[in-house]
């Protein structure tokens, strides 16, 4: 119990800090009204303080700093600019779109990268080994954007297999799900490799093996249990990069997510918008990582002594 209250009150600590530099970024400019309004051309100074009061950038930061987040708290991030809609509305709306993208990839990620491994590491230095280390290595080498564009130009202009963009079928899951997949992929195949490795020199390895228990059962009941551990911090960062940086992604295959919705609200100058993004999804990503830190208590026993 206490290394959960401990846990639970450095995420708070996170959260907190991440508001405030996210609502600290919309006053490094100068007024922030002009960063919204661009130069206001065509508006008299009258519009433009109508305009700044309505915001409330007329009165001091720290006001307007703890209005906000007295508001965040009851799940109000505020209202766009641009949609004429409340925030939290909004990323309603499109936040299912990136977690689906997110589960898949992830999902697809695991059911190859940990076969991958396990094979690099009982067949060490074998040419299955030297295979899966160079898939890996590849993996972790090709850019994201080049990934997307080259799979849309392979398979989706040249062979005509897959549709190019959107969202509502299966078909146009698999190709921005593949290619958000590649880099997790990659290096979580190295990560169980390595981490496998060294759990089958241990000693209680040894002495299972010096019992007689069958190859399959040591290496999945007793080598692989261990030796999961650290990868599923891994795997928890994974899922919250892939919901929080699947921007470029998202914008290649016109996925209708929270990345495409966070690019469009930068270029649209729509700052509460922008702001209610990027503090929901650090909430998510610091929430996903409370659960890991509980998940650990479970598996590791260790952990509950610290």
């Amino acid at each position: 119990m206490d290394y959960i209250i401990r846990r639970l009150l450095q995420s708070i600590i996170v959260v907190f800090g991440v508001t405030i530099v996210s609502f600290g970024f919309q006053f490094l400019s100068g007024d922030p009204t002009y960063a919204i309004i661009g130069e206001a051309q065509g508006m008299t100074q009258e519009q433009v303080d109508a305009f700044r009061h309505t915001m409330g950038f007329d009165r001091p930061v720290p006001i307007q700093y703890l209005d906000w987040l007295s508001k965040a708290f009851k799940g109000d991030l505020g209202k766009s600019i641009y949609y004429s809609k409340p925030n939290t509305e909004i990323i309603s709306q499109r936040f299912p779109a990136t977690v689906e993208i997110a589960i898949f990839a992830l999902v697809l990620s695991l059911l190859i990268a940990i076969p991958l491994g396990i094979v690099a590491a009982t067949h060490r230095n074998s040419f299955w080994d030297r295979i899966s280390m160079v898939i890996a290595l590849i993996g972790q080498s090709l850019p994201t954007f080049w990934v997307g564009l080259m799979s849309i130009l392979v398979f989706s202009v040249w062979l005509k297999w897959l549709p190019v963009s959107g969202r509502g079928t299966f078909r146009q899951l698999i190709l921005p799900s593949v290619t958000l997949s590649l880099y997790p992929l990659a290096r979580n195949t190295r990560m169980i490799r390595s981490t496998l490795l060294e759990v089958l020199g241990e000693d209680f390895i040894r002495t299972a093996r010096a019992k007689g228990l069958k190859p399959g059962a040591v290496l999945l009941r007793h080598a692989l249990r261990n030796a999961l551990i650290p990868v599923i911090t891994l795997i928890a960062i994974d899922f919250g990069s892939l919901l929080g940086g699947a921007m470029v992604v998202e914008t290649i295959f016109a996925w209708p997510g929270m990345g495409t919705l966070t690019v469009n609200s930068i270029f649209a100058k729509d700052l509460p918008l922008v702001q209610a993004c990027v503090v929901f999804l650090a909430v998510i990503f610091v929430a996903i990582n409370f659960i890991v830190d509980f998940v650990y208590v479970v598996l590791d026993p260790r952990v509950r002594l610290r």
